[in-house]
């Protein structure tokens, strides 16, 4: 007896690729790599308050042709992303060793706004231009949504500790600024996995085991 073959609809797009499609009105690669960036930060790390930043970076041939980093098209302005993660990213050592003084976890602080730098895999970044990245993060003012403090009973212990940390950071003793460089999956056969490095302005202190 023979069976009719049912003829399966194909799937439609994905809604990562409406959402880039919607919004990616000029076309630029990099534009859908921040999108598809800030769609994995929202969904799948459960990042809130998400915006996106355009910056200005100088181009390495202003200054030198002998670098052998190739860098952004001087033509495609590169953005950062900026939102706030559910738990803390990065602890500095000698902050953490405070907090464990004070009696604070993780928990007993309020969130904290992490940028983002959104890159794809193969894409080549400069010193020069990841400096620049740093430079242009005091002149980005995101709109901050109020988190209030948490009520944990430690507010003595967290009013030194904001106290001590607006100091370190005067200071750099907790360390330099610092971002998440997001490296998408974009080559042959990539299937998109994105891998996030935490990366920080000048040296840093080892951590002990």
């Amino acid at each position: 007896m023979a069976t009719k073959r049912v003829e399966q609809p194909c799937p439609g797009p994905s809604a990562l690729s409406k959402l880039i499609e919607a919004s990616s009105a000029s076309g630029n690669p990099f534009s859908a790599t921040t999108l598809q960036i800030m769609h994995n930060l929202q969904h799948q790390h459960l990042w809130t308050s998400l915006q996106i930043h355009d910056i200005s970076t100088p181009s390495d041939t202003e200054t030198s042709t002998k670098s052998p980093i190739t860098s952004l098209p001087d033509n495609t302005a590169p953005t950062l992303i900026s939102g706030i993660p559910p738990h803390r990213v990065y602890t500095h050592p000698d902050e953490q060793l405070y907090m464990l003084e004070q009696g604070l976890r993780d928990d007993d602080l309020k969130p904290e706004r992490i940028f983002v730098i959104p890159t794809a895999q193969g894409q080549s970044w400069s010193l020069r231009r990841m400096a620049a990245v740093f430079d242009a993060l005091a002149e980005v003012q995101p709109d901050e949504t109020s988190t209030g403090e948490k009520d944990t009973g430690k507010a003595e212990q967290l009013a030194k500790y904001y106290e001590r940390r607006k100091k370190a950071h005067e200071t750099k003793e907790w360390g330099g600024k610092r971002v998440l460089l997001a490296m998408v999956d974009k080559g042959m056969g990539g299937e998109g996995t994105v891998v996030y490095y935490v990366v920080q302005e000048g040296e840093v202190k080892p951590r002990q085991n």
